[in-house]
């Protein structure tokens, strides 16, 4: 993902797009097939400073060692795209669970709840990413995933002028939307194929910001009003989109875990870093990160549930309440044995650890299933 400063200008975008794909072309041709540019579009919305290059990596079978995963492909990229001093390029990895968020890592949603304001809403985000910047040992491209805010022209309307000259709020807002953007009138056929008819201003007369106060709108009495009668207009700077989080004003964040640090980690410490934020701004979690959030609280109990239904169907399969304790003191020696392992190797506590935990433990209580079926058998031969 690649954003520009605010205001800057597609062809700005587009040099910057160029970098990036001549940097994977050449400098990662050995990994990569192609590189595909949007200028103008990302993530974070539609905007001339905003652009998207998405990268499709050669076979694994062509990408043998730990030097050419797409993990390693990305860190060198995250290195060197980093040096571009004309924009902001985040290399990430697709999601792990398809549709469910826009990037890997964590979802993050800073909210509004005290109808605080744009500005104070921007100013605690920006609190949190200097915060999170201050963790480099676990927490990773930490970002606001949106645009940032832009010179806009605001047109107010003095609708007391407006109704004492006798125009229409609804006529003042056609006018401008005829004038500036167009306004569908009907079809036409031409040479036996139907095209439709727009009315809207020559280019010429909607080129500046002026040009507003030249727009006439016709009053109730049939006499034509000239925007300047009722009218001002200004630059002032805000956010080219409204973004809404149940219901309330939020900003998105995304970030990842360091190496070494589980997301587990890493989302308690966002959590911590959001708490110290000022009184009505709260948080929530999106995407994948909010079900890891939903079923993370639910785990500690579903294993509980777990060891207690396999020990009734223990003790009910052997008619003993001791046999099932023996079967079960071999379930932490499997979990010792696991964390060893992944602490040994350098491993991350993800959901693969997760899913290879659970895998151990049920693979361990098979051994002793058995073990413990063949020593009741040969005790009751004698």
């Amino acid at each position: 993902m690649i954003q520009l400063p605010a205001g800057a200008t597609q062809e700005r975008t587009q040099k910057v797009l160029d970098q990036v794909t001549d940097y994977y072309l050449k400098n990662e041709k050995a990994n990569v097939e192609s590189v595909f540019t949007v200028n103008g579009f990302s993530f974070s919305g539609q905007a001339q400073n905003a652009g998207m290059a998405f990268v499709s990596l050669k076979p694994w079978e062509e990408r043998s060692g730990d030097e050419n995963s797409a993990e390693a492909v990305i860190h060198r990229a995250k290195m060197e795209l980093g040096k571009i001093r004309d924009g902001f390029v985040i290399p990430f990895n697709m999601p792990a669970i398809v549709e469910l968020g826009t990037a890997t890592g964590f979802d993050f949603e800073l909210i509004d709840q005290a109808g605080l304001g744009h500005d104070a809403l921007t100013q605690a985000r920006n609190q949190l990413l200097g915060m999170a910047a201050q963790h480099p040992a676990s927490l990773v491209s930490v970002r606001p995933n949106g645009l940032e805010d832009t010179a806009q022209f605001k047109l107010e309307v003095d609708q007391e002028k407006a109704q004492a000259l006798g125009v229409s709020l609804s006529d003042i807002n056609q006018t401008i939307s005829t004038a500036l953007g167009g306004t569908y009138v009907n079809d036409f056929i031409d040479r036996g194929r139907v095209k439709k008819v727009y009315v809207q201003a020559d280019a010429k007369f909607r080129m500046l910001p002026e040009d507003v106060d030249k727009l006439y709108v016709r009053s109730a009495n049939g006499e034509m009003v000239p925007f300047s009668a009722f009218t001002t207009s200004h630059w002032v700077y805000g956010s080219p989109r409204l973004e809404r989080y149940n219901g309330l004003p939020s900003m998105e964040i995304q970030g990842e875990a360091a190496p070494r640090t589980s997301s587990g980690d890493a989302m308690a410490l966002m959590e911590n870093l959001a708490s110290k934020l000022p009184a009505g701004i709260g948080y929530d979690w999106t995407g994948m990160s909010y079900q890891e959030r939903l079923s993370g609280n639910q785990a500690p109990a579903l294993v509980a549930i777990s060891f207690v239904v396999v020990f009734l169907c223990l003790a009910a399969l052997y008619e003993s309440w001791s046999i099932p304790v023996l079967v079960m003191l071999v379930v932490p020696l499997g979990i010792v044995g696991v964390l060893l392992a992944a602490t040994l190797f350098n491993q991350k506590n993800d959901v693969y650890f997760m899913v290879g935990l659970l895998t151990t433990i049920g693979l361990s209580a098979k051994n002793a299933i058995l073990i413990v079926e063949f020593a009741k058998d040969l005790m009751e031969k004698g």
